[in-house]
């Protein structure tokens, strides 16, 4: 168990999360097939090739969810309760099959359960792919509230 308990997050305190993905054009059409999204956009190379894009996009949601992914180890893993929320969703950049992306937290509020047996942390992820000049793009950004653990007594 590598997550923090509801204490050991400090309003303000920004977390660099070490673990980063180079997404796959498999991890794409797992995702699509999985969730049953057959957005040609992700899946369909020529109709993709006729778009401002010129290629497949990966799934927004798949870019989302790795982001997540990418923050449990250091914020929630084995300390959550429940995750209560995800607000305010962006993708301001397209992810394409060989990007490579990391993500980053920011520690926005946290407050007691009204019980005083948990706690409530609000967090602002960012998601960037890797760029080779250095200068990454954000390319998803959201809230996410989670309902964690106090640590035992």
């Amino acid at each position: 168990m590598t997550g923090r308990y509801y204490e050991e997050f400090e309003v303000g305190e920004t977390i660099d999360h070490e673990k980063r993905r180079t997404v796959t054009e498999s991890d794409n059409q797992a995702f699509c097939d999985m969730t049953m999204n057959q957005q040609p956009l992700h899946l369909d190379a020529d109709f993709a090739a006729d778009t401002q894009f010129g290629e497949r996009l990966v799934n927004g949601l798949y870019t989302m969810s790795l982001a997540v992914g990418l923050t449990i180890p250091d914020t929630t893993d084995g300390t959550i309760v429940a995750n209560l929320s995800y607000d305010s969703v962006e993708h301001p950049n397209p992810v394409f099959h060989g990007d490579t992306v990391y993500a980053r937290t920011t520690v926005t509020d946290k407050r007691e359960t009204s019980d005083g047996e948990r706690g409530i942390v609000e967090m602002h992820v960012e998601a960037f792919k890797v760029e080779d000049d250095g200068d990454d793009t954000l390319v998803c950004e959201f809230d996410r509230t989670a309902l964690s653990l106090k640590r035992p007594e």
